[in-house]
C-alpha cells in the first residue's frame, strides 16, 4: 500500500504561479513513478505530468511550456510548478503513484486531490 497526500492547491489569479507537492509513504514508494493528473469539472481526467525513480520526466505535450514536474527521492515527494496559470488550469489535480518505474507505468494507487481555482 501506498498513501499520497497532496498540498498546494488553493485560489489564484491569472497569471500567478503555484507548486504542488505530494509525499509518499509505504510499502516501496521510492521504487515506482510518480505523477499528476487533473480533472476538471465535466471533464474526464488527464495526466499532466511524471517522473520515475531515476528521474526521466514527462509532461503533456500542450502543458510543457508552463507545467514542470520534479521529485525529491530522499523523502518521496513529487512536486508540479505551474507558471502563468490560466482559468483552463483550474481543476483537482491528484498525485499517484504508479505500478511501475516508468514514466508510462499506469497508476496504482491515488491521493485525495487539490483543488485548483484560477480566476480574478
Amino acid at each position: 500500500q501506498v498513501q499520497l497526500v497532496e498540498s498546494g492547491g488553493g485560489s489564484v489569479q491569472p497569471g500567478e504561479s503555484l507548486t504542488l507537492s505530494c509525499r509518499a509513504s509505504g510499502s516501496n514508494a521510492y521504487r515506482n513513478t510518480l505523477g499528476w493528473y487533473r480533472q476538471a469539472p465535466g471533464k474526464q481526467r488527464i495526466k499532466v505530468a511524471a517522473v520515475s525513480p531515476g528521474g526521466t520526466k514527462s509532461v503533456h505535450t500542450s502543458l510543457k511550456t508552463r507545467f514542470a514536474a520534479s521529485r525529491d527521492n530522499a523523502n518521496d515527494v513529487i512536486y508540479l510548478q505551474i507558471d502563468a496559470l490560466q482559468p483552463d488550469d483550474s481543476a483537482t489535480y491528484y498525485c499517484y503513484s504508479a505500478a511501475g518505474d516508468l514514466v508510462t507505468s499506469p497508476p496504482a494507487y491515488w491521493g485525495q486531490g487539490t483543488r485548483v481555482t484560477v480566476s480574478y
